[in-house]
């Protein structure tokens, strides 16, 4: 929320979504016209940051990394008290981050290097080079790692990087952009964005967030034919085949990889497709592994590993999707920490609901929310095909004894990213390109191919026949 008081610029304010009446901290707020400024900071630092050896950059990065390190613990605890999320999920979420910018920059100097062929044929070489501004907007359930999966490989590329985070969690990432080189950030909310996608010196768009957002954001840098990466969430189903064996540990991961975040996080396991034979032991062993493991409270106490949704109308939203799925039947699962209130901020019981049909607004849509419904099916066959209805295509996961069988399954699933006998965090590898397919979005994080997502190949080829001593090329002839 913008505020402004007498005398005083605006500022976007953050409440502590687990005791509401909390004030966690404020940022500027950068009217869209400010967000010019902002644009043409990091265009004139580009010309000096591109032009700075790759080794270089990676040492400033690297002592970035180190500055966050030795941090971590108060940024963890800021996170968590701005987003709800626990403050060991936080403190995960900044190594993570910290490991990740270290090991773009191990790989940069190999998978951007240029490359070289002297032949027959002629010379060719072909360089990756960075785009210029790049822009990103990111969202608020996860701000640290989404916004360096964005800026490192940006960063070390030798682009420039706006970044406009999300005003429900602006106050870590901010406290952390403030020690990386080359980044402006800008706050607030679509309009800001929108100036941002839309400016003529943003060359290249990264969006992590919703599917409303991330189509006006491909339209906007349509317009302006600036390529982008897009994740835009999924509706991520895991089936259990007949043959699964899962143990107590399996199913506490298992309820963790729906309630994390308590269940926003984007690729969260949210249909789960279970064989009939099965649903009853499936069901009870989920429930007792809940009641294990799932704690609700507030994020700060140790005890807890699920804490509030983001705000009041994210509550109110996840409520009436339940409400609109009405035939089937909710269980309630986990416990409350002790002397916790539910009323002291914006906590939704979490729920395995159970009976739904697959049209059901629970099922069909991405909840975003700590509900997961629990889906019967008869066959292989049949399984594949409701798995696959969804117009997201993020990620999925198989469950089976059978990893070879597990693996023919995944081939056939229609998401971007199958994980294996896991699903969420815990099958998560910086060495495996993450991205969706279909209404997903576009374009990979992680990996060789994240690092590749901000640079464009510059080609300077000489052919054989036009080389001082070459034979020449008939007029209209093609090269063969």
């Amino acid at each position: 929320m913008s505020t402004t008081s007498p005398g005083s610029a605006p500022v976007i304010a953050r409440e502590n979504p687990a005791r509401s009446g909390e004030l966690v901290g404020c940022v500027p707020a950068t009217e869209p016209a400010a967000v010019d400024s902002a644009v043409r900071r990091a265009d004139d630092a580009f010309r000096e940051w591109s032009r700075i050896p790759i080794t270089e950059r990676i040492t400033a990065l690297l002592g970035a990394a180190e500055a966050v390190s030795a941090r971590s613990e108060e940024l963890a605890t800021l996170l968590a008290r701005e987003s709800g999320k626990p403050l060991a999920d936080c403190r995960g979420e900044i190594g993570f981050a910290v490991a990740f910018l270290r090991w773009v920059c191990d790989r940069a100097p190999v998978t951007l290097a240029p490359t070289e062929i002297d032949d027959a044929a002629g010379r060719l070489v072909v360089r990756r080079k960075p785009y210029g501004v790049v822009g990103c907007i990111t969202p608020w359930n996860a701000p640290v790692i989404l916004a360096l999966l964005k800026l490192g490989p940006a960063l070390v590329a030798g682009n420039t990087v706006v970044l406009k985070p999300s005003p429900l969690a602006p106050l870590a990432i901010t406290e952390i952009v403030s020690l990386l080189p080359a980044v402006q950030v800008v706050h607030g909310g679509a309009e800001t964005g929108r100036a941002l996608v839309g400016h003529p010196l943003v060359r290249k768009v990264a969006f992590t967030g919703g599917d409303a957002a991330g189509r006006e954001i491909a339209a906007t840098a349509g317009a302006m034919i600036t390529p982008s990466v897009l994740e835009l969430g999924g509706n991520d189903p895991a089936v259990f085949l007949p043959d699964f064996a899962l143990a107590d540990a399996d199913y506490e991961r298992l309820v963790m990889a729906s309630f994390a975040t308590s269940g926003q996080v984007c690729m969260a396991a949210k249909r789960l497709y279970v064989p009939r034979a099965r649903v009853a032991e499936f069901t009870e062993a989920y429930v007792a592994a809940a009641e294990r493991i799932l704690v609700v409270g507030d994020p700060l106490d140790p005890r807890v590993t699920m804490g509030p949704v983001i705000s009041a109308g994210a509550a109110a939203r996840i409520r009436a999707l339940l409400a609109a799925s009405g035939g089937g039947t909710a269980v309630p699962l986990g416990r409350n920490a002790p002397g916790h209130d539910p009323l002291s901020g914006y906590f939704v019981t979490p729920r395995l609901v159970v009976g739904l049909d697959d049209d059901a607004p629970l099922v069909a849509a991405e909840q975003f929310g700590p509900l997961v419904p629990l889906l019967v099916y008869d066959g292989e066959e049949e399984v594949l095909t409701r798995a696959n209805a969804s117009e997201l295509g993020l990620g999925a996961s198989v469950w089976s004894a059978d990893e070879e069988r597990a693996f023919a399954l995944a081939d056939r699933l229609e998401a971007g990213f199958v994980f294996v006998n896991t699903h969420n965090r815990t099958g998560m590898s910086l060495r495996a390109p993450f991205g969706g397919i279909k209404r997903s979005g576009y374009g990979r994080e992680y990996s060789e191919e994240g690092l590749l997502e901000y640079v464009h190949p510059a080609v300077v080829h000489a052919p054989a026949a036009f080389r001082p001593g070459g034979t020449g090329m008939a007029a209209g002839a093609y090269p063969g």
